[in-house]
């Protein structure tokens, strides 16, 4: 498996730290990542706020559908595919186990999210398999991948 780029790093770590709990304010918590980023200039994100200012980074120049394609992609290259697309479409979202989620975005991921977030690996998967189906469901209105406009609208 490939090495998650960074737009998609930031679009799964804002789902596991924020989403979980606040699935119906991603869009607003992007806008203001977004902003917290603008504002604190070029500072390295280890000093403007951690990793929500460096989330904010990610998304200034619109990477969502970026992201989204990337994420997409590696649940199809994962034989997990049906499931990404029923994420995206406007059917009812096929639900994924743990482990399936592991191995669509690889123990690395899952690893790095870990260590950025704060929190332990099987958390990270905790919040990622209860909140990402219904973040790319929101994230896709259309019943399909935005384009970069379209994405951009969106946060």
């Amino acid at each position: 498996m490939t090495r998650s780029t960074p737009s998609l790093l930031a679009l799964l770590g804002l789902v596991a730290v924020a989403g979980y709990q606040n699935r119906d304010r991603i869009s607003d918590m992007l806008s203001d990542a977004r902003q917290k980023s603008a504002a604190a200039g070029s500072l390295p994100p280890s000093q403007d706020g951690g990793f929500l200012s460096e989330i904010g980074q990610f998304f200034r120049g619109s990477p969502v559908s970026t992201a989204l394609n990337d994420l997409v992609d590696r649940f199809r290259q994962s034989g997990r595919g049906a499931a990404a697309d029923s994420w995206v479409s406007d059917k009812a979202n096929i639900p994924l186990g743990q482990d399936d989620l592991k191995t669509a975005l690889g123990p690395e991921t899952i690893a790095e999210l870990a260590r950025r977030t704060g929190l332990s690996q099987v958390e990270v998967l905790l919040r990622l398999n209860a909140a990402l189906p219904d973040v790319v469901n929101k994230l896709t209105p259309n019943g399909r991948l935005p384009t970069d406009a379209e994405a951009q609208a969106l946060i």
